[in-house]
């Protein structure tokens, strides 16, 4: 079949490459450098004027904070607002740079099995490092009496989230294939834009050059002008992220981490050995040097680390993946919108690491049924988990009701969640673009192995036909002798 027509042609004077080459400019310049002081300024300024400090009252210290933290709304509004049609844009163009349907399959199926499966690792690598840490045991009597006399807390799940719609296929795939494609845009369903963009992309491969060519030129346009978008955002970021860290200081104070430390000192002991698998699996899959992955990633990981959605970062992780680590743009605009939203490994660690937390401060023994229950939810739910700021907290509760652990026990973690989501939020965005690596490095093998191939038979046959052709004229001889 036919290569599609796929206008992302990058020496071309308005192609995405040329728009984004000031938003690479900005990174040069250190932007990682200045988010990391305004994380710290963040921090110190919420430590003076929160019940730390206790130089202002504390009600008007949350005003302030409010008040500080406007840029970063500005900010997260502006990421937030074109997110959707950069999602559904990217996919589709991803989708459709493949050569043919037989490549796409085994694009799509390599990344949907790499995902489960580090998933489901990064799940056991919690569920290990909490029943070798133990972190439950340190936690005193009063504070599980706190948890316990909050069983009246209901916890919001959000616009669109139903823990129910996993008991019946038929709601489950309603809730998967949208009857109306343009209501899951508007109403920013993510996993249903997903599977609606995969399907209009593997329409576009099936079609001819003339009939595609329209549509690939539209979404194109699309995409450049989100990342326009995100290139004036990303002017706001250090300011963004010392208001929100500000903000987010004065409102929790360091009081609610004293009394978790050993919890959270737990799953940040456990995102740290999934980030260095993560390193191994580049250094020894991808074949790229670790060191050198980490500073092209930083700032990624940081400004994931500020905003806790990977969502907000994906403009900019795209462009690094293409920009920094070489990722061919059929590869990254196709992993990084589908790995935001289905591959959150960090998330699926964290989820175990506090169940099995939570099942020790209650009491409550979990046998190899509850525990691989809470493995296949924590990896179920990764997939359909929105790539939002705290979504983390509301399957957790979802989890611990299948495995009989009272919800309550949230109120326990919710007072240094904080600091846990903005650091597996990180660890998620690492994932993404590790799979793209090893990804891109599976693609390009597979052609390199076949040119080979190709080359070694083309040397082997002239010396086969030179051998055949003595022989014919050996026995041509032979004959001509016999008939003499």
């Amino acid at each position: 079949m036919t290569r599609i027509y796929y206008p992302l042609d990058f020496r071309r004077n308005n192609s995405l490459k040329n728009l984004s080459n000031q938003l690479r400019d900005l990174l040069e310049k250190k932007l990682w450098l200045k988010i990391l002081i305004a994380m710290g300024l963040g921090v110190l300024m919420g430590l003076f004027l929160g019940p730390f400090g206790g130089y202002v009252d504390p009600v008007y210290a949350e005003i302030i904070g409010e008040w500080i933290a406007l840029p970063g709304y500005i900010f997260l509004g502006l990421l937030k607002m074109i997110v959707v049609p950069l999602v559904f844009a990217s996919i589709i163009l991803g989708v459709a740079s493949s050569q043919s349907m037989s490549a796409l399959k085994k694009t799509g199926l390599l990344t949907a099995t790499y995902f489960v499966i580090t998933t489901a690792i990064s799940t056991a690598i919690g569920i290990g490092m909490a029943f070798y840490i133990r972190p439950g045991k340190f936690i005193s009597g009063d504070l599980v009496e706190s948890a316990l006399g909050s069983q009246t807390q209901t916890i919001s799940t959000g616009p669109g989230f139903d823990p129910s719609a996993l008991t019946l296929p038929s709601t489950l795939i309603g809730g998967l294939l949208p009857s109306n494609p343009l209501g899951a845009l508007a109403s920013g369903e993510m996993l249903q834009v997903v599977i609606i963009a995969v399907i209009i992309g593997i329409a576009l491969v099936s079609l001819n050059k003339e009939q595609s060519t329209p549509m690939v030129s539209f979404l194109t346009s699309v995409q450049a002008v989100c990342m326009t978008v995100v290139k004036w955002s990303m002017t706001l970021a250090p300011i963004a992220v010392f208001g929100l860290l500000t903000k987010f200081t004065i409102k929790l104070g360091i009081e609610a981490l004293l009394g978790m430390a050993v919890y959270v000192g737990t799953v940040l002991a456990s995102l740290m050995l999934l980030m260095l698998l993560n390193l191994l699996i580049v250094s020894l899959v991808a074949r790229y040097n670790p060191f050198e992955f980490l500073k092209a990633i930083r700032d990624v990981m940081l400004l994931a680390f500020s905003t806790s959605s990977s969502a907000a970062v994906m403009p900019l992780s795209i462009k690094t993946a293409e920009e920094r680590l070489g990722v061919k743009p059929s590869i990254s605009q196709f992993v990084v919108p589908l790995g935001a939203t289905i591959n959150m490994n960090g998330t699926a660690l964290y989820q175990g690491v506090a169940t099995i937390f939570l099942a020790e401060v209650f009491g409550i023994d979990l046998g190899p049924f509850q525990l691989l229950v809470v493995m296949t939810m924590a990896v179920a739910a990764s997939i359909g988990t929105p790539s939002i700021p705290g979504v983390g907290i509301v399957v957790l509760a979802m989890i611990l009701n299948s495995v009989g652990i009272p919800t309550s026990g949230v109120a326990l973690i919710m007072g240094g969640d904080r600091i846990l989501d903005m650091s597996r939020t990180a660890v998620n965005v690492a994932g993404d673009l590790v799979t793209c690596k090893v990804m891109d490095r599976w693609v390009r093998e597979k052609p390199e192995r076949k040119a080979e191939e190709t080359s070694k038979i083309e040397t082997k046959n002239p010396e086969e036909k030179t051998g055949d052709k003595v022989k014919t004229n050996t026995d041509l001889t032979a004959s001509e002798s016999s008939n003499v």
